[in-house]
């Protein structure tokens, strides 16, 4: 068989001291542009830590609204915290110190009632039980509000229409007057655990804390002097209570 000859046509390279001689059929590949260029329209932000600080300490700086127009805040013109929430330290004092005397209770401090106060009472009251291994927190919460509502409604039945003793008044008698079971309480640690001493004890604080709840309630509210026997009872019967919690 004869060989057949297949004709190729020559290929021409471009030498490379001449760029200019490239085939026309060569396209040249464009390199694609950075997305963010500094001298585009974009305004470029400078990273300098000394130009940054010259450009904030030459513009002005907002401190923000001035409170009563004198172009600063002034802290010392604001109440005391304890006052904003309602309690007074020397109040609470000036109202456990008058029921300490269960023969000269001054009424005038116990007009303006709170909640301090009788809370602070109850707080003492817990702690001292629980010292004493007795965890009654919800036991003495609730027979105080129990107790509260108990000679309100005494009190103002015993009255009628002329009865002005409000609840929170009758909450913070009854919280103030907590006070002799709080110092049984407390002593109660130190007492025999059965036994008649500690029987007279409790007896003696009872009354003090009988005899101090009457007062409060027969001077605070108008038409009480009446009914100070029956009011005496139902404070007797509210603070006995309280004494058994120790006792048992």
């Amino acid at each position: 068989m004869a060989n057949k000859e297949f004709k190729v046509p020559p290929v021409a390279f471009p030498s490379a001291g001449n760029p200019g001689g490239a085939a026309p059929n060569i396209q040249q590949r464009r390199m694609p542009a950075p997305p963010f260029q500094p001298n585009s329209g974009i305004p470029f932000m400078s990273f300098d830590i000394g130009s940054a600080t010259a450009s904030t300490s030459s513009g002005p700086i907002y401190a923000g609204p001035s409170i009563g127009g004198g172009g600063s805040a002034n802290f010392d013109d604001e109440e005391p915290l304890l006052d904003e929430l309602g309690i007074h330290p020397d109040q609470i004092w000036s109202k456990i110190r008058s029921v300490l005397n269960p023969f000269r209770v001054n009424h005038t401090v116990h007009k303006d009632s709170d909640l301090s106060g009788p809370i602070l009472l109850y707080m003492s009251f817990c702690l001292f039980q629980l010292l004493a291994g007795k965890i009654q927190f919800g036991v003495i919460l609730g027979w105080i509000v129990v107790s509260s509502i108990f000679l309100y409604f005494v009190f103002n039945m015993l009255a009628g229409r002329t009865g002005n003793l409000d609840l929170h008044t009758c909450t913070s008698v009854v919280g103030y007057c907590m006070l002799p079971v709080v110092i049984f309480s407390a002593l109660s640690l130190f007492l025999p655990v059965d036994g008649v001493i500690r029987l007279s004890v409790a007896a003696i604080f009872v009354l003090w804390a009988t005899r101090a709840s009457t007062g409060l309630v027969v001077s605070l509210a108008d038409g009480g002097d009446e009914h100070r026997g029956l009011i005496a009872y139902a404070s007797f019967l509210i603070y006995t209570l309280f004494s058994l919690l120790v006792i048992f």
